[in-house]
């Protein structure tokens, strides 16, 4: 390779890190906007629907669109798709999937058919390739300017597989995510037309108008505002109400304001009820009630109620009237205002799924980032709030570090050799686990440990700064991490670019005690290979404790004490290049009792074993090397 070859090669790889993990700052900032009005009407014998769809899509971006993509979810579930193939090849295939897309029948398989697409009145060209519409424009779509897409289209409900689907595991008729034409994402990395595999989804802001033609005997819940609750005869502030005004089909029709997504569920079975939030939303729950559900669900609406008030409060307000618990689905799946999530599950369970597709709506649902590129940033950040606020509800006089199960998912990851770092497209994973692992717990460690850096009291309210800034936007992991260092007054990037852009890992140790006079030296050394600042914890015999504080040169600065009970004395910053660091303790070793870094647990050190220095009675190993 020439020189000149080199450094283009260089140049490439710089722009295209940059472009991956940076946006455009908020004086530019720009994302699209759609509109979507539909109709559609269901056949509940065949599983069949048809719809019409008039889209307003407003192009905000600086850029003449000659063409534009529509995901068509579906179609994964058809023997041979690309979800199906992924499935069967991959080490690990989740086992909600397997090989049974591959066994689907005709009337068991799902698609999304496009008989017929107009831009502005004129008939479009168009194709399909697997789970992708493939969209050429009669005219472009200028900088600033809208155009108007109206579709007709037909779509059968696959058999329940993953996420979305017909007849699940638990009775429910009707899980409908991921059901309609949705207009792919376009931002400052251009389109987003990925093939569905089974993971993350992006999507662009806009306001749903939503009407479904069903049979009268069906209940429907999920996102959106119900408009015509006393013309269908199924109000939603009639609880439980069973109402069947005639044998024709109804239509339901729903608005959701703001939202990056619409999900339904629909079952003749489903009760509803309500509890409203004290100057916050209302919730709607809705399942089938069994020996297996009655109990549990009838509980649940007061913890959902305790989380909501706990979360609006440490991480920022709701912004929506509503929010549904629908019982649907394989799992538990997050959507705008709404979530599925299986319910014959043991209370504890149900509350933690339900908690955490409740947060989803932050993280996800109000902080849209793209989760198949930052799936870290939205299942990594719910679940870290998640512990927490399952810790309030649970066991809320508890201090012990409720992201302990997190950094044991990490460890576990770490130690294995088939680490990924986080910046792996979720789509690109070598493993379901390794996905799993970063984008969850690596993710909630992240944060946990991020607070260690900076200090709790800044990292909560750099959380809400967070969210009170980017909320409705689609924020990057420069976005936030900038928001921290606003907050914190630190610099932060090197955090970044080690956890997250790297597998390196953290392993700090005590080294060595040594003795001169009434002095103690205790050197520290650096055994992995990324970086942090340190908390050394002293415990003295005669029962005293100091916190001995290393910061990082890099940062620029020190976090502010945490605990106020302990006196904390700061070292000079340890330059990173540095293997090792030594420092001064002005008591000579017979006075002290114990050394530990980091007993609060937050930072994600992988070999603990090192972190702790007892001494012993017996001293002659410790005495002055000078004498």
């Amino acid at each position: 390779m020439t020189k000149t070859q080199v450094l283009t090669t260089l140049v490439v790889f710089i722009f295209t890190t940059i472009t991956t993990y940076s946006q455009p700052s908020s004086s530019c900032y720009w994302q699209q906007h759609v509109d979507y009005k539909m109709d559609i009407e269901m056949d509940v014998k065949t599983h069949r629907f048809d719809g019409s769809q008039k889209l307003i899509y407003t192009n905000n971006s600086p850029d003449t669109l000659k063409k534009v993509y529509y995901h068509l979810y579906f179609n994964a579930f058809q023997p041979g798709s690309m979800m199906d193939i992924r499935s069967l090849t991959i080490d690990d295939p989740d086992r909600r999937v397997g090989d049974r897309i591959s066994r689907l029948t005709d009337d068991e398989i799902g698609f999304q058919r496009i008989t017929s697409l107009k831009q502005n009145g004129k008939d479009l060209n168009y194709h399909t390739e697997g789970t992708i519409l493939e969209v050429t424009l009669n005219e472009p779509i200028l900088p600033g300017k809208k155009a108007t897409f109206d579709m007709e289209f037909n779509a059968q409900v696959p058999l329940q597989v993953r996420r979305s689907g017909r007849d699940n595991a638990e009775g429910i008729s009707y899980s409908m995510s991921q059901w309609y034409p949705k207009m792919v994402e376009y931002d400052y990395l251009g389109w987003h037309a990925n093939p569905y595999i089974g993971r993350e989804f992006h999507g662009v802001w806009g306001d749903f108008d939503i009407k479904i033609t069903i049979d009268p005997a069906y209940t429907i819940g999920g996102t959106g505002y119900l408009q015509n609750a006393n013309d269908i005869g199924h109000g939603y502030e009639k609880e439980g109400t069973k109402v069947k005004t005639s044998d024709k089909p109804l239509t339901w029709h729903f608005k959701a304001p703001n939202v990056i997504d619409f999900m339904w569920a629909a079952d003749p079975d489903y009760e509803h009820t309500q509890a409203q939030v004290p100057n916050g939303p209302t919730l709607h729950f809705f399942y089938q009630k069994n020996e297996k559900t009655e109990e549990n669900w009838a509980k649940l609406p007061t913890q959902m109620v305790k989380a909501m008030q706990f979360m609006s409060l440490n991480f920022g307000e709701y912004p929506y009237d509503q929010y549904s618990f629908v019982q649907g689905g394989d799992g538990g799946m997050e959507y705008p205002m709404a979530t599925l999530v299986t319910g014959n599950r043991s209370f504890r369970s149900l509350v933690g799924v339900s908690v955490h597709e409740l947060i989803h709506s932050w993280y996800q649902g109000v902080l849209a980032t793209n989760e198949s590129l930052f799936p870290w940033m939205d299942e990594g950040f719910t679940s870290y709030a998640t512990s927490v606020t399952m810790q309030y509800l649970f066991d809320p006089n508890s201090d012990a570090n409720p992201h302990t199960g997190s950094q044991n998912g990490y460890f576990f990851m770490a130690s294995s050799g088939k680490e990924e770092p986080l910046t792996t497209h979720a789509d690109h994973y070598h493993t379901n686990r390794s996905y799993g692992v970063n984008a969850y717990s690596k993710g909630a460690v992240f944060l946990d440990q991020l607070s260690y850096i900076i200090g709790l009291e800044p990292f909560m309210k750099g959380m809400r700064r967070y969210y009170n800034t980017w909320k409705f936007k689609h924020p990057t992991a420069i976005d936030f991490m900038r928001i921290m260092e606003k907050t914190s007054g630190l610099e932060l990037d090197w955090y970044l670019e080690h956890f997250v852009y790297t597998t390196k890992q953290i392993d700090y140790g005590i080294k060595s005690v040594i003795s001169q006079g009434d002095a103690t030296y205790v050197t520290l050394e650096r055994v992995g290979e990324m970086i942090m600042p340190i908390d050394l914890y002293v415990e003295y015999n005669d029962g005293s404790t100091e916190i001995i504080y290393v910061p990082l040169r890099i940062m620029r600065g020190a976090k502010p004490v945490e605990n106020t009970e302990i006196e904390r004395i700061t070292k000079e910053p340890w330059p990173w290049t540095h293997p090792t660091y030594t420092l001064k303790l002005n008591r000579n070793i017979p006075s002290i009792k114990s050394l530990e870094i980091d007993p609060t647990l937050r930072m994600a050190d992988i070999e603990r074993s090192n972190n702790v220095f007892q001494f012993g009675e017996n001293l002659a190993e410790f005495q002055d090397p000078t004498k």
